[in-house]
């Protein structure tokens, strides 16, 4: 069996028109962050000095997440309890912004919650909070109604199942029925050991370990793993299953007896969390606008390889895929990042204990002083970040004709710098609001400033950062050289 090198769709816009129905296990991801420099007194265990924390949707939230990333609309099936990790849940999908939810509260029930301590670059344990049972008659009804009501005006069910029970019980076999009575593709995120309750689905998305649980049968090798999935075709009339590999990338088995290879697109794989969820939601937005099952694969495995090279549980957003497309995997390495990316590979930097360091500023005609300020930045953190004015944030605070370089070759010539690591355009007039985003260990500006007219010097402070003024290179000046010019 050949792998299919190409990717046969690179139109990542028509992806916004894709309406996905979700439903499924929903929880709540919750990450704590810190520093072990000890051993505890009382037993033979680190201390973890807490830092941060962040709360984030996962399951079937997760790829609602992801939906919303690639430019897709999504709605939410789902069922809480009544408890505060319900609510929070409930503030997290609505902020995703257009996005329809309908979440069932479930009185007696404790919504899942994943909780993960990490410090420098491994997790240290994970506790969970949940309730692992089948739903009540009542709301068990409420949901399979919800779904029948809202098929219609959606292209693609998706049941995202973590058995904790929103699915069980005869649910899944409930909504698979009720999508195909409506004519919709029906894609499953399988869990356990029995998959007779998808039955009749039409694509289904185990990973190697989750076919062997399923079928008894070896995966070792490629001809092993596809005769494992045919079984399953066989036995429970899937359209064709979807088989991830990890860092091997995933196999396609279709029942019409096509099968394909699809080698991994990762570049460089630091976290698999989620990476299920971003599939499965790109396989979802794929088919919706009317893509083949294999192009649809091919999506997904591009997806997954950009989301398993951030930290925790990470969305792949429309631009990044579109980058890869274009330009290969190596596109992610690029410099020069809009916040969103910005904010992951900060992320990815943190995690592995490195301190960030941020400076800004216009960088018109980058000059020796420009350059001796970023030499100076990068010798205080071990990456640097550079905040650059856009160019009509230039314009209001220079004024007309300027800048004289607009912002993509400003950029450009930022990142062809080695003492520069990321370079993000902000269009405000300061990076106020940037500098409380990355949140930096390290701020550096021109000793021409005092350290109370440094903007953002009271936030970095107030995490505990520090502020630093950087020596001047006497003599240079991109308004003096403007003026030279201007009057030859």
């Amino acid at each position: 069996m050949k792998a299919d090198a190409t990717h046969p769709f690179h139109d990542i816009d028509r992806l916004k028109g894709a309406r996905i129905l979700c439903a499924g296990d929903l929880m709540l991801d919750h990450y704590v962050y810190g520093q072990v420099e000890r051993v505890s007194p009382e037993a033979p265990i680190p201390v973890l000095r807490v830092e941060r924390e962040t709360r984030t949707l996962g399951g079937a939230g997760n790829v609602l997440r992801n939906l919303a990333a690639l430019g897709a609309s999504g709605s939410l099936v789902s069922v809480v309890g009544d408890d505060a990790a319900g609510r929070e849940v409930n503030r997290l999908v609505a902020a995703l912004g257009e996005t329809e939810s309908h979440l069932l509260v479930e009185k007696g029930r404790q919504s899942t919650v994943k909780t993960r301590y990490i410090a420098a670059n491994q997790q240290m344990l994970r506790a969970d909070r949940e309730t692992v049972a089948p739903l009540g008659a009542y709301v068990r009804a409420d949901l399979v109604r919800l779904v029948e009501q809202a098929l219609p005006s959606h292209a693609v069910l998706v049941l995202s199942d973590y058995a904790k029970g929103v699915l069980g019980d005869g649910v899944a076999p409930a909504l698979i029925a009720a999508a195909r009575r409506a004519g919709k593709p029906v894609i499953v995120d399988p869990k356990g050991t029995d998959y007779a309750p998808y039955r009749g689905a039409s694509l289904l998305k185990p990973n190697r370990r989750e076919l062997a649980l399923a079928t008894r049968l070896p995966v070792g090798s490629e001809a092993e793993i596809i005769a494992a999935a045919q079984s399953l075709i066989a036995a429970c009339e899937f359209g064709a299953v979807l088989v991830s590999l990890s860092q091997e990338g995933m196999i396609l088995v279709e029942a019409e007896g096509g099968v394909h290879k699809l080698a991994a697109a990762a570049r460089e794989v630091y976290d698999v969390s989620g990476a299920g969820d971003t599939a499965i939601a790109a396989l979802a937005a794929a088919l919706a606008c009317g893509m083949s099952r294999l192009e649809a694969a091919h999506l997904a495995n591009v997806a997954a390889g950009v989301v398993v090279g951030k930290i925790g549980t990470a969305v792949a957003h429309a631009g990044e895929i579109a980058e890869v497309l274009a330009h290969g995997a190596d596109a992610l390495a690029g410099k020069v990042q809009p916040l969103a990316g910005a904010l992951e590979q900060v992320e990815r930097w943190r995690h592995r204990g490195l301190k960030i360091g941020f400076t800004n500023g216009c960088f018109d005609l980058l000059h020796p002083g420009h350059v001796s300020l970023l030499e100076q930045s990068r010798e205080t953190c071990d990456r640097l970040v550079v905040g650059l004015n856009s160019d009509a944030s230039v314009r209001r605070l220079k004024g007309e004709g300027r800048p004289v370089q607009g912002e993509a070759a400003r950029a450009a010539v930022l990142a062809s710098l080695a003492s520069v690591d990321l370079v993000v355009v902000f269009p405000e007039d300061t990076p106020a609001a940037l500098i409380a985003a990355l949140r930096p260990d390290v701020l550096v500006k021109g000793a021409d400033y005092r350290i109370e007219e440094v903007v953002g010097a009271d936030l970095v402070r107030s995490w505990g950062g520090k502020v630093i003024l950087a020596a001047l290179a006497p003599g240079h000046s991109t308004t003096a050289t403007i003026r030279k010019i201007g009057a030859r």
